[in-house]
């Protein structure tokens, strides 16, 4: 099973702005393959294309997802089945959905899209949650493994800043999958923080593919 090979690990989210001249699927696929050459245990990727692109280069696990904004709706992390779909069929091993409690579109309520995904797609499912509560349900809908990926970035947690070590702490005590500390991680000190704090595995996107992030970070520093 894919999840079990994460265990301990760490996974490289490798992603970009739309607007970057990194998005783009043969350079995404490229710091995917840098990543696992390097000892990463797998990698988060965006959209179908870049998946595909990425399948194609690297043999760990693949966690998929989907950003879609939809109009009306806050969630945009692959926010319906259809998208799941689209998700698995270009490679994908996991699929990543958005699991708060916020308003979902269409008529799929949580459990029905993760009992869409375990039946149609025959993938697990990565619920990424920003509270204890959005936790726990989406264990009780059938998510395989839970992430902090949302904690201070929806408006139930605006005022909290990842990484989310007491979310992470609580899922750890009160689940009984898989935990994976994402979001905030910007060395390898806080890494290994949250693998002592009982995270399954880590996931580290922007400290470590985020060029254009940490280009402007270290002029705004220059300049000020």
């Amino acid at each position: 099973m894919p999840i079990e090979s994460l265990q301990g690990g760490l996974i490289v989210s490798c992603q970009a702005p739309v607007d970057s001249p990194l998005h783009n699927p043969f350079v995404i696929a490229a710091m995917a393959q840098a990543a696992v050459n390097n000892g990463a245990v797998g990698v988060r990727i965006d959209t179908p294309a870049h998946i595909y692109a990425v399948r194609q280069r690297v043999q760990v696990p693949i966690i998929g997802l989907w950003k879609q904004v939809i109009a009306g709706y806050d969630i945009y992390i692959t926010p319906q089945f259809h998208h799941a779909a689209a998700v698995a069929e270009a490679g994908a091993d996991i699929i990543a959905i958005d699991a708060t409690t916020r308003k979902r579109p269409g008529s799929e309520n949580l459990a029905v899209t993760i009992a869409q995904i375990h039946e149609k797609l025959a993938k697990p499912v990565m619920a990424d949650v920003d509270t204890i509560e959005a936790a726990k349900l989406a264990v009780d809908a059938g998510a395989d493994m839970v992430g902090t990926t949302l904690c201070g970035y929806t408006a139930a947690t605006k005022h909290l800043s990842p990484p989310a070590w007491e979310l992470l702490t609580q899922m750890v005590e009160k689940l009984q999958v898989p935990v994976i500390c994402e979001g905030g991680i910007s060395s390898p000190q806080m890494a290994r923080r949250a693998i002592d704090l009982g995270a399954y595995a880590v996931v580290v996107g922007t400290a470590i593919t985020g060029i254009d992030y940490l280009v402007r970070d270290y002029l705004y520093n220059l300049k000020y």
